[in-house]
């Protein structure tokens, strides 16, 4: 008899003791999924995976971007469209265009538009010319935009290669450097929709066509457009491009809603 009660009490200890084990394994588990997965680069919540996923959303949303600005021409009617027409864009912008024209870049970010990187002087050359000075382009451009919008050590988080990375132009010096990014806390972005209002002279239909082109039979769209007036004006035709997002079902958002801010 006092055999089975010795036995019964090493098999009851037992018994405890692995309860107490699993249910400490439980807890680390959960502590780790609930702590630790969401912030490593695997989670696909993560803003550098939202941007890098954008293009292949199913929603309909259109993400209006501005290359090369700011420009005293052409920046300021463009935000004034975009006011009255209630939408927020994204605008990356030149680093030098910010320190000539900082006014512009704070009254973008104070209306609720997202200022990104599009490096400090546009110029392949000096982007190029070393990691070091690719680096350096795009933290001049930072440090320019907080000076313009009151904010230290801003970073957007978010940089476009001058003529897009798919571009072929420096292809090997841009596959070289993408992975320099994310050490500095950035990722890229291209686009998958434009009015071409870049390459060439357009008249306002054919810019318009341009834009209804390149986004048919597609779900989110960040569509490449540029606040500068070198080439094209297109200011006088943003008006009938959002109307024309609109009536298509699109509705419109900028890169704050990808962080959630």
């Amino acid at each position: 008899m006092k055999i089975v009660v010795i036995k019964n009490t090493f098999l009851l200890s037992v018994f405890i003791t692995t309860i107490c084990v699993l249910s400490f394994l439980i807890f680390c588990f959960s502590y780790l999924y609930m702590n630790v997965l969401p912030t490593s680069a695997f989670e696909e919540n993560t803003f550098e995976n939202k941007i890098s996923n954008l293009i292949h959303q199913k929603e309909k949303i259109a993400y209006l971007t501005f290359d090369d600005g700011p420009n005293v021409n052409s920046t300021p009617k463009v935000l004034d469209i975009l006011a009255e027409e209630n939408v927020k864009a994204t605008f990356f912008v030149i680093g030098k265009q910010v320190k000539e024209h900082p006014e512009l870049v704070k009254r973008a970010y104070d209306e609720g538009h997202y200022i990104a990187n599009h490096g400090y002087s546009h110029h392949n050359d000096k982007l190029y010319a070393s990691l070091d000075s690719f680096i350096n382009e795009i933290l001049s451009t930072d440090r320019e935009i907080g000076k313009a919008i009151g904010i230290e050590n801003y970073s957007s988080h978010v940089f476009r290669f001058p003529n897009g990375f798919m571009a072929s132009i420096y292809k090997n010096k841009k596959q070289e450097y993408v992975k320099q990014l994310s050490d500095i806390g950035y990722t890229y972005i291209d686009w998958n929709a434009l009015n071409k209002d870049s390459e060439k002279k357009y008249s306002h239909a054919e810019l318009l066509n341009n834009l209804k082109t390149s986004s048919k039979n597609k779900d989110t769209l960040v569509i490449l457009m540029h606040d500068t007036s070198d080439v094209n004006e297109t200011h006088l035709v943003l008006k009938d491009s959002i109307h024309y997002l609109k009536e298509q079902g699109y509705i419109f958002q900028n890169f704050y809603d990808l962080r959630g801010e």
